[in-house]
């Protein structure tokens, strides 16, 4: 492992139960970021609060409409922080090889591979 430190990835989706969890696991295993993942229902496995917003160097949602919700509901904590959208739907079971690819590659998008 370097000397530097890990980019904070916080990964979002509604219940925090497939979408999300998934992205933590894929890269779970990383030099280069340390992540997180959470939920906007008041019925997620793990829900979002202004310490994991503020915790995040950049965070993802998987949804147009869980950018909304959490620019409401968290946008002091968010201040500058880079939040990006993957557009995946909640079509996937945890770990769908197509899921997987698909936040690989929306993810690898705005930070790069490696």
């Amino acid at each position: 492992m370097t000397d530097s430190p890990r980019e904070k990835l916080l990964f979002v989706c509604s219940r925090n139960r497939w979408r999300s969890p998934t992205a933590e696991r894929v890269f779970a295993r990383s030099e280069r970021f340390e992540v997180r993942s959470r939920g906007l229902s008041s019925s997620a496995a793990r829900r979002l609060t202004d310490r994991d917003v503020e915790w995040a160097d950049r965070i993802f949602v998987m949804e147009p409409e869980q950018k909304r919700r959490l620019l409401a509901g968290h946008r002091q904590a968010l201040a500058d922080t880079p939040l990006h959208v993957l557009g995946i739907p909640d079509d996937y079971a945890s770990m769908d090889p197509e899921l997987v690819e698909q936040i690989r590659s929306g993810v690898e998008a705005v930070v790069g591979a490696g």
